[in-house]
């Protein structure tokens, strides 16, 4: 598989980050089953573990550090099956894409094996200017290979 970050392309199938979180009472419906809208917390929680794992802050902390941040663009999820309170979920994230300025991931979210839902994430690297307004920019090179992973063959 192409590993080129530069061109977009995707860059590799195997997660670059795995973490697991246990189901919350919060999280499910009056059934018990994990509401389908707790699924993208999940996701996006597991995303800035994955940031932070590799060195890269979500938000600026100090107005000395870089002032990038990332904006999400779009975000989707597909429910394949139930999950229920105090059950632990994988959640394996895969970085498809590295745009000129955005990145995609999906994620798979399983529970002892059986899958449970997928989704995908796209966000957008911003300059964090003066008063909170985002300017879209260009993923820098040294963000590029950390967020690329660990290439497999």
């Amino acid at each position: 598989m192409n590993d080129s970050a530069s061109d977009g392309a995707p860059i590799q199938r195997a997660p670059v980050y795995q973490t697991q979180r246990r189901v919350e009472f919060r999280d499910t419906d009056a059934a018990g089953i994990v509401h389908f809208s707790a699924f993208f917390p999940m996701m996006e929680a597991a995303e800035h573990e994955f940031l932070r794992s590799v060195g890269i802050p979500v938000m600026p902390h100090h107005e000395s550090e870089e002032r990038l941040t990332w904006s999400r663009v779009a975000a989707s999820c597909d429910f394949h099956g139930p999950a229920r309170f105090e059950d632990i979920l994988q959640i394996d994230l895969h970085v498809d894409r590295i745009g000129q300025s955005s990145i995609s991931y999906r994620f798979e979210l399983t529970c002892e094996g059986r899958r449970i839902a997928t989704g995908k994430i796209t966000a957008v690297c911003c300059d964090l200017k003066a008063g909170g307004k985002l300017v879209k920019t260009n993923v820098p090179n040294d963000l590029r290979q950390r967020l690329s992973g660990p290439q497999n063959d």
